[in-house]
Parts: structure tokens; sequence; C-alpha cells
């Protein structure tokens, strides 16, 4: 900051007082600076950068990502997560192979001589997962049920319960299942199953408990759950005894109903006028809340960038360093400085640090005219004999002078600063 080195003293800062000036008020150009487009494209460069380059990788990823996302399970995709190498084997048998998207055309093509197959049970609604209950419960075809949790497990198969996953490698059957003994070792695991006593064949086994179980239920036809459908991909299909399970598990009716539950199925909202049903009972039923079809990633990812931008905040609020000195546009009076920090200090009631620094500037100028050096000119004990030297015996006490107490309101400030201006002038005139 440029100030004007004029030899007048300016007024004490406390009290806002200072000197007529003569020179022409300056400009209002010359008092404020606008900011240039270069001045904000430096400033903003590096915010832009960041945000491209989360734009770009976010790209890459969705792009790398949908490669492996893109159609699994589908028996019409043959990317290495479809099941389309499944679909065409069981065609090659003489096996009609259907794709379904919605649970009116699911369940309306169940019958004794037809596998419904539901890649994703857990998606289902509750009032979804009761009207496919119902519509499996009258027929003697098989139900096959791919990696089901707790959330569809209570209603499509009572009595069975979930435990914690385990990885998908190679294991034997380990069971009198003719379909398992005949495919021998299959790539298995996921998530594994507790019947209960329930009459079924428990295949698969791993630490205890099977991956893949057929429940048989005279009433209800058979219900199969398979713990993972990584057997089912187009890339596993050729390993171990993968083709032969899928083909015997799938291929045990004439018909094979391919059912990809979608979130844009009108029963999705559990209406149950859309299943021909209006008792009262099924329409309070009531579908999923908007936050419970956010998958749980996205949730998830949100967390994340909120606490992100929260430790980026405190980061940022947390660079305080020292001040540095910055070149003004343009050059500032002494006498408008002084000003401006008087009417501050005015206006917060800071007699305290307005008495402080005229104390300081008073100390300052007078030790070097009593022979006192500025390292201490800041020490009662020192300046205060060089001044009695100096100007003899105090006629006032200049230690309260000059290192008393703060004023206690503005008129005792003005008093401090008129007698720190007359200790000046006897010390000069010494």
């Amino acid at each position: 900051m440029t100030a004007d080195t004029s030899p007048a003293k300016p007024p004490a800062p406390a009290t806002g007082r200072s000197a007529p000036s003569t020179e022409p008020p300056a400009p209002a150009a010359s008092t404020s600076s606008s900011v240039t487009a270069r001045q904000i494209w430096l400033r903003a460069r590096g915010v832009l950068l960041a945000v491209l380059l989360l734009v770009v990788a976010a790209i890459a990823l969705a792009a790398a990502r949908s490669g492996d996302q893109h159609g699994r399970l589908d028996p019409r995709s043959a990317d290495r997560y479809g099941s389309r190498a499944v679909a065409e084997l069981l065609r090659e048998r003489g096996i009609s192979v259907r794709v379904v998207t919605t649970l009116r055309d699911a369940t309306s093509a169940t019958g004794p001589d037809t596998t419904l197959l539901v890649t994703a049970p857990d998606l289902l609604t509750a009032h979804q997962q009761d009207t496919l209950r119902a519509a499996t419960a009258g027929t003697t075809g098989r139900t096959v049920l791919l990696h089901p949790e707790s959330p569809s497990l209570g209603t499509l198969a009572p009595g069975v319960e979930a435990k914690p996953s385990v990885p998908v490698v190679a294991r034997p059957p380990a069971c009198a299942l003719p379909e398992a003994r005949r495919a021998g070792s299959v790539e298995t695991g996921g998530i594994r199953y507790d019947a209960n006593g329930l009459d079924a064949d428990a295949c698969y086994p791993a630490t205890g408990f099977p991956s893949v179980l057929l429940l048989r239920q005279p009433a209800a036809g058979e219900t199969v759950l398979l713990g993972s459908p990584d057997f089912l991909y187009n890339e596993r299909l050729a390993h171990q005894g993968n083709a032969s399970l899928a083909l015997q598990l799938l291929g045990s009716r004439p018909h094979l109903v391919w059912y990809l539950p979608s979130l844009t199925d009108p029963s999705a909202v559990g209406s149950a006028a859309d299943d021909g049903d209006t008792s009262p009972d099924d329409s309070s039923d009531g579908g999923s809340s908007f936050l419970e079809l956010i998958p749980s990633g996205w949730l998830w990812g949100t967390l994340q960038l909120a606490v992100a931008a929260g430790l980026a905040a405190i980061w940022r609020a947390c660079r305080l360093g020292p001040l540095v000195t910055e070149r003004l546009p343009v050059a500032i009076r002494a006498s408008e400085s002084t000003e401006g920090r008087a009417r501050l200090n005015r206006k917060a009631n800071a007699r305290d640090r307005a008495a402080a620094s005229l104390r300081h500037a008073a100390r300052t100028r007078l030790a070097p005219r009593v022979g006192v050096s500025p390292h201490d000119a800041h020490f009662s004990a020192v300046l205060l004999p060089a001044l009695s030297t100096r100007l003899g015996p105090a006629s006032n006490n200049r230690q309260s002078l000059l290192f008393g107490p703060a004023p206690s309101d503005d008129r005792a400030l003005v008093l401090l600063a008129d007698q720190l201006d007359s200790l000046e002038r006897e010390v000069r005139t010494s």
C-alpha cells in the first residue's frame, strides 16, 4: 500500500480527528477497481479444472462399467454377464424361452409345464411378491429364484433363512439331487440357505449351509434357490459343470419364462387394481417409497460426497497463513487510512486498542530524542529514567501517561492524546 509521507503527524486513530486536507478529492475511478476477465479466469481456473477432471473421470468410469453391467442375466445379451449362451442351448433342446419384464406377463405364463426364472426377486415390492406367490402356489411348475435374500425369502420361500454370503468357487454337489450329481462340481457360492427342516435337497454346501436349495411343496410345485447366478453368465457357462446344472434346472419343463423385474413395471406401485383384485386389504399394501427404490450405492455415494465437501470446507477454512502485503491498484493517503481505522475503533468501542496505539507511537518517537534505543523504548524501567534525566523530575505521572490503563470513556481518550502531544512538544523544546 502506498502512503503519503507528508511530515504532518496524522491524528490519533481512536478519535477519528484529522487535519483538514487541501488536496483535491481523488476521482471515484481511482478509489475502486473492477475485476477483469483475466482475473476471473485466474481465480476460477483451479475450480474449473477440478470439475472438468471429475466429469471426465465419471464419464470414463461409466463407459468402463457400462460394458460389464449391460444385459446382466439377460438371455438376449451376449456380453460377459449376459445369459444368451444358456438360452440358446435350451432352445436347441426344444425348450421355449420367453423373456418378460412385467409381473402380469410372468404370472399369466405360469403352469405345470413351465419353469419361471426370477432374476431379481429382492427387487420386487411386497405386493408383487404376494402376487407372484399366489400365482405359483396353485401349479406344479418350477420357480427358480436367483440370489434371493431376506427381503423376498419370507414370502417366496417361507421357512427358509438366508446366511451370509461366501465367495463363488467350484464346489462338489454333496447331495442326492440327480441334476446336481450329473453336473458334478459347479461354480457356486454367494448366499447360503437354512431349510429349517423343510422337505428340500440341499446341494453345494459351503461351511455347513447349501448354496443351492430345491424345496418340494406338493401344493405349490418346486422352488429352487440359487445363492449365486454366476454359473449362468456367458463367461462362466463352459467352466466345470455349470452348463449341465443350468440346463437341468431350467430345462425340466417344456417352457421357460425368463422374468427380468423392472422398476417401470406398473405393478411396482403396489396397486391391486393392476392385477384385477380390488380388495381393500391388498390395495393398502402400497409400493416402495422413492428412497427405497434408489440403489444403496447411490445413497452411500451421496453421503461420501457430503463428508468430502465438509472436509474440504474445513481444510479451506484452516488455510489462514500469515498476512502478506499486496500492491493496491490505487494510492491511498495516510489521512484516509487513519480516519478509516479511527472510525472502526470508535464503532467497536475499542478505546483500549486506540490508547495502546497512541502510547506505542509516542514512545517510539520519544525514545531516540532521549537516547533510548527503539528496542528499549517500550520498557518503563528504561524510558522513564531517560525522560527524567532530560526533563527533570516529573510534574505529572509519566508512568500512567505512557504505560497506564485504557481510558474509561471517549473524553479520557481525547485527554490522553492531548497529554501525549504535550509531552512530545516538551521533549522537543527541552
